[in-house]
């Protein structure tokens, strides 16, 4: 099995949804959440594991040690979602004054970037390997959004949108190419850091990117940072599992590649590939499971969850044989139930609030997290 981990994005605010930043006090006495360049959101990052059962202890824990902490502050909670789904989009609240690429990016992109979300990590050691893997998965990472999309409202309103974050966050540079190799990815950052459409080499503001201790000469993983927030943690893992299964697919059978195994012409495939992956996320990024996408290799018109189904089948054999089965399974119940957003929305439709909506979704969350500690974690690890 891969080792895997997450970046995991969180607003907090009140039990009726609105959106309070303390990233200042949090960081100040907690270990292992960071601030983000606007203070209503915090990031706490999970150990790289092999095993699914840590790593939901991994998920839930922080949360409920966070929870804690929250409660002596005042009436104050996690807030699901992967916008300022109440409000307010208008103003930058600066965690750090001072921080200088923080005053960049409240200059350059507004609150465009406060958003919150899930950053999926998993071990790929060979370069040429890794490369190969953020080319399959650029061209399948709109699945990926559409199974998490978590962000249908803005403002207090419906945005047309059921991930609002993805369909507005700004994608930088705004032309990465499909890397042919390793010392292409290099040369590429090195060029870009030398134009100055990159700032750092952290800068790379795509839907996956490979990652590592001294970027872009070592890497070691794979990371996809399209997902929208999924708070519900069987899900996530159920997403995270297709994604372990789709690379060790890879990785066993090399060829499963889109540089080679497309059959748009090859004079102009990869920059054909880039299009149609762009297409694909702002579709998804509108309709989520419902939106009909392209597939890379032929481009015959797809459904976003008919082509999840298809590569469900395809590595379902592969979790079973690594281990992993029972994690994969669960994203059948997300298929048929749909995803957050597609809830939320069913609920907006039937007449609750932006409002009321948040405030039923907290309450769950907090429920499922506090039986799923109960049954998973020792005691030791939450105390």
């Amino acid at each position: 099995m891969l080792l895997k981990g997450f970046e995991v994005e969180a607003y907090t605010g009140t039990p009726d949804g609105d959106i309070v930043g303390l990233s200042d006090r949090i960081t100040a006495n907690l270990d292992n959440f960071v601030r983000e360049p606007d203070s209503r959101n915090v990031e706490y990052i999970t150990p790289p594991r092999e095993s699914y059962e840590r790593l939901l202890c991994d998920l839930v824990t922080p949360r409920l040690q966070l929870r804690r902490y929250l409660k002596t502050l005042g009436n104050y909670t996690i807030i699901p979602g992967s916008t300022l789904s109440l409000g307010d989009s208008k103003t930058f609240y600066r965690s750090d004054p001072t921080h200088p690429y923080h005053d960049y990016i409240e200059h350059t992109y507004g609150t465009r970037v406060v958003t919150a979300s899930i950053h999926i990590n998993v071990g790929i050691s060979d370069p040429e390997d890794l490369i190969r893997a953020c080319r399959l998965l650029r061209v399948e990472a709109p699945l990926y959004l559409a199974l998490s999309a978590s962000s249908p409202f803005l403002d207090g309103q419906p945005t047309g949108y059921h991930s609002t974050r993805w369909g507005t966050f700004p994608q930088t540079p705004e032309q990465v190419p499909l890397f042919t190799s390793h010392i292409d990815h290099i040369r590429w950052v090195e060029r870009q850091l030398a134009l100055g459409t990159m700032q750092n080499v952290r800068h790379l503001w795509t839907s996956v990117r490979p990652n590592g201790d001294r970027r872009p000469y070592d890497l070691n993983r794979l990371e996809l940072r399209i997902c929208d927030l999924v708070t519900d943690s069987v899900s996530l893992l159920a997403i995270t599992a297709l994604l372990e299964a789709r690379l060790h697919q890879l990785l066993a059978n090399p060829e499963l590649d889109p540089l080679q195994q497309s059959e748009l012409p090859g004079s102009s495939r990869a920059d054909d590939l880039l299009e149609m992956t762009s297409a694909n996320e702002m579709a998804v990024a509108k309709y989520s499971l419902d939106a009909t996408l392209r597939h890379w290799r032929d481009g015959r018109e797809i459904l976003a969850k008919d082509w999840i189904q298809e590569i469900y089948g395809e590595v379902m054999p592969i979790a079973k044989q690594n281990g992993f089965r029972c994690f994969l399974s669960p994203l059948q119940e997300l298929l048929a139930k749909g995803n957050t957003a597609q809830q939320w929305l069913r609920l907006y439709d039937k007449g609750l609030t932006p409002r009321q909506i948040l405030q039923g979704a907290i309450i769950d969350i907090v429920q499922q997290e506090q039986e799923l500690s109960g049954q998973l974690c020792e005691a030791g690890a939450i105390a």
